[in-house]
């Protein structure tokens, strides 16, 4: 019997090596999905809970694997749900192919159900190649450039096929005028500059006598590398949020992140270089980089349309962060004054003792650091961690020690809500045999993250290793947004905007037959994370966290204390305990100089 367009579609996933898609059914990919009854074990549909869920699963893939991530949904809302996880994907430059239904050809243009011109909806997420499979001879052709397009331009692209296509026998392209043969197959080039560029670049970097470094995500595989530069010139090392694993935390010239979510190690080190190099990252915010002028800088990058933007740039580099960085290498002098480097290994010290502290600190009743602290001294290894957006990413970001072979995603870019447990998922069906810790606050939790829980109980199985724990930070507020309120724009919380309905997400848990867990004193934080590290079963801790804790940046800028002030002023009806916690938070920080 001939294939069908929805069967070849599938066999040509399989042909190009995709282990699974992410999706979620509808009549608008019934010809689609009814191929996988004849590709059985060689190509798997797993099932989430929302079509959002199905892009961010996609995405993770990507981030987890370095592959390309496939998703599936049908016509009209369901590609339309899509969308927030295929604009993370996008934003944070990860290949990502979305494989969606449409309303027969003879119906479009007719207003009909669920009809949605999804070529217009997608042309921007999808900007570098969306498509509509029109006949079935095209199959093989939107199949291999969706996914060559993605893998060459680290992007989302989409194939919209119409469900009266997806049931025809499947054609091969006829020999005549106008046809279009393809194949399967893409290996991406060893990229690196111009011999002359490396030379400029390490004239650069040799007369610097204060280096920093800011590694990114693409520097993520380029460990090796990156340290024997940093090594060679004296520098520190700081991580932009997406590139935090790219560098093991325990090493002593390693300064973390930068930013709001950053730390003092960092914010001193951009304050008194004279040179950065920018390694594999887009890092936006200029104001915590040197000042304009101060620092001579070179940047590394794959793509060369993002490079130079972020900083005034001497010498651009686009090419492979590792290959990039070896070709650099040879070139660079060795420092003799290590001056600089004892400097900021002294400042990271005294940083890992004042977050300690920090976390150690009083709160009602639980304060959120002492929560990540106490994970950061129980990671098990090889652990994957995943992050939501919102104010325990401030937490993950500066109290988890990432260790070697560690790996960590969250949205970076985007930093859109709910991708924590989702990514979780996804990382464990790519790698069963790891550990997976999740951490999310309890407005995204409510928002899908109770939904991707089910995923979490539905799959357990499948997974060798059953480690899979999702930390809830339970503070019944949209903690981030009241502190930008507060810090950004000087109003008080708003309670009718910030307020979450009370919720027993460890009960939830044992709904579903995982381990739950509710903490509300500190002295229980530390033995929730070894039950629910240990409980042999998926696991939610779900920790009862004072909302009044600030996330303070490492350094307070005056617009910062001007709108905090404001809101103080403006009787922010919790003004009392955020004085009381942002003094302790900075006393701590002036007693450990």
């Amino acid at each position: 019997m001939s294939q069908t367009v929805g069967e070849r579609i599938l066999r040509r996933l399989i042909a190009w090596g995709i282990p699974r898609v992410y999706g979620y059914p509808g009549d608008g990919i019934n010809g689609i999905l009814g191929g996988f009854h004849a590709v059985g074990d060689e190509l798997e549909f797993i099932q989430t809970r929302h079509e959002e869920l199905a892009s961010f699963q996609a995405c993770a893939h990507a981030k987890f694997t370095g592959e390309t991530g496939v998703c599936m949904a049908t016509s009209g809302p369901g590609a339309i749900h899509l969308l927030n996880g295929l604009y993370d994907a996008r934003l944070d430059h990860q290949p990502v192919v979305a494989i969606i239904g449409q309303q027969a050809r003879s119906s479009l243009g007719a207003d009909y159900q669920q009809e949605v011109d999804l070529i217009s909806l997608y042309k921007d997420v999808a900007r570098e190649f969306v498509q509509v499979l029109n006949v079935p001879s095209q199959t093989d052709l939107l199949i291999d450039r969706a996914l060559r397009v993605a893998a060459a331009s680290r992007s989302v692209t989409a194939i919209i096929v119409p469900n009266d296509v997806q049931e025809l026998p499947f054609e091969e392209p006829p020999r005549s005028h106008g046809a279009v043969y393809s194949s399967v197959g893409y290996s991406a080039p060893r990229a690196v500059p111009a011999a002359t560029d490396l030379d400029r670049a390490a004239e650069v970097l040799n007369a610097g006598e204060r280096v920093a470094m800011l590694i990114g995500q693409g520097a993520i595989g380029a460990a090796a590398q990156v340290l024997a530069v940093a090594d060679r010139l004296g520098a520190g090392v700081a991580k932009a949020l997406n590139g935090k694993a790219a560098l093991p935390d325990d090493l002593p010239f390693v300064t973390g992140g930068i930013g709001l979510l950053g730390t003092k190690p960092s914010y001193d080190m951009m304050e008194g270089a004279d040179t950065l190099l920018m390694v594999g990252t887009n890092f936006p915010y200029a104001e915590w980089l040197p000042e304009p002028g101060q620092a001579r800088c070179v940047q590394i990058d794959i793509d060369g349309r993002l490079i130079g933007m972020r900083y005034p740039t001497e010498v651009c580099l686009v090419g492979d962060a590792a290959a990039t960085l070896t070709e650099l290498l040879p070139r660079l002098q060795p420092t003799t004054d290590r001056a600089w480097r004892a400097d900021i290994e002294t400042g990271v010290r005294r940083w890992w003792e004042i977050l300690a502290d920090r976390a150690h600190q009083s709160a009602d009743p639980l304060n959120p650091q002492r929560v990540f602290h106490e994970l950061s001294e129980r990671l098990p290894d090889r652990a994957i961690l995943t992050s939501d957006s919102g104010s325990a990413t401030n937490w993950w970001a500066r109290h988890v020690k990432v260790r070697q072979d560690m790996m960590c995603a969250l949205s970076g870019t985007l930093a859109t809500m709910c991708p924590a447990v989702p990514y979780g998922v996804a990382a464990k069906f790519a790698h069963p045999d790891r550990p997976v810790i999740a951490a999310i606050g309890d407005g995204a939790m409510q928002m899908v993250g109770i939904n991707s829980l089910i995923d979490v109980a539905r799959y357990q199985d499948r997974w060798t290793n059953p480690t899979f724990v999702v930390c809830v930070l339970h503070n019944n507020d949209l903690n981030q947004v009241t502190w930008e309120q507060r810090v950004m724009s000087g109003d008080p919380r708003l309670a009718v905007s910030q307020q979450l309905p009370d919720f027993d997400y460890a009960g939830y848990a044992r709904l579903l037959g995982l381990e739950g867990i509710r903490v509300d004193s500190p002295e229980a934080v530390g033995e929730a994370w070894d039950r629910g590290l240990s409980a042999g079963r998926p696991a939610l801790l779900e920790f009862i966290t004072d909302p009044e804790v600030p996330p303070l940046p490492p350094h307070i800028r005056f617009e910062q204390a001007k709108g905090m002030a404001s809101a103080l002023a403006r009787r922010d009806p919790a003004s009392a305990q955020m004085v009381r916690q942002a003094l302790k938070g900075k006393l701590v920080e002036f007693t450990n100089r």
